[in-house]
């Protein structure tokens, strides 16, 4: 099975930001541990007393709020780079996914829930060409806790049994599934991708999203 880990970046009620962004990445099931072994490492480098504990949040790490504040910006933003460039150690098939959504392009309609189907399309259509290139997986949604989580659920029960503006999901094995991104080195993951494409978008700023577009 294919898990694709997602997070946001933005926020959809500030009239000052002009996206809202979804992101993430899919691995195979087995490559997980690895990833979370090596955001273990960089935890560990940090010094922090209880580095099993300490959360990689894009927006703490660039900010320097609470633990990460003993940190200088550029020792800030290298910490965010090599979180991002982990995805470049794994082996096999992934892929990084992102929505970046302009809130007044597609108002009146949610921007969450227009990245939310973007998303659901484009991981189908990975799991798809898998399935073409004999192995034919099925897919499962994870996302950090959300006050959408029973809309998000609903939508992708529609998109399944229904149909999304594009066509059917027809390779996902459940509706999403909602974790505490502390116990998810892999939402965390997402995190840090879906703040870079913020950093990208919002304020020009492209120095993280190289780490995994080169």
């Amino acid at each position: 099975m294919y898990l694709l880990y997602l997070d946001d970046a933005g926020s959809v009620g500030n009239p000052e930001e002009r996206y809202f962004i979804l992101g993430g990445i899919a691995l195979f099931e087995r490559q997980v541990y690895w990833l979370q072994q090596d955001l273990e490492r960089i935890t560990g480098e940090l010094s922090h007393p209880e580095p099993n504990n300490l959360e990689l949040r894009g927006n703490a790490i660039l900010n320097r709020r609470n633990f990460w504040r003993r940190f200088r910006p550029v020792e800030a933003r290298r910490i965010l780079r090599h979180g991002i460039a982990t995805a470049r150690s794994l082996r096999g098939i992934w892929a990084l996914f992102g929505a970046v959504v302009d809130k007044a392009e597609v108002s009146p309609e949610d921007p969450v829930e227009y990245a939310f189907e973007q998303i659901c399309n484009r991981f189908d259509r990975f799991l798809h060409r898998r399935y073409l290139n004999g192995d034919p997986q099925k897919g499962l949604l994870i996302m950090d806790q959300s006050a959408k989580e029973t809309r998000l659920q609903t939508l992708a029960t529609e998109f399944r049994q229904t149909g999304h503006r594009w066509g059917t999901l027809r390779n996902f094995s459940d509706v999403p599934m909602f974790v505490d991104s502390q116990a998810s080195r892999a939402v965390q993951y997402a995190d840090l991708l879906a703040y870079a494409l913020y950093r990208k978008f919002e304020k020009g700023d492209s120095e993280c999203t190289v780490m995994v577009m080169t």
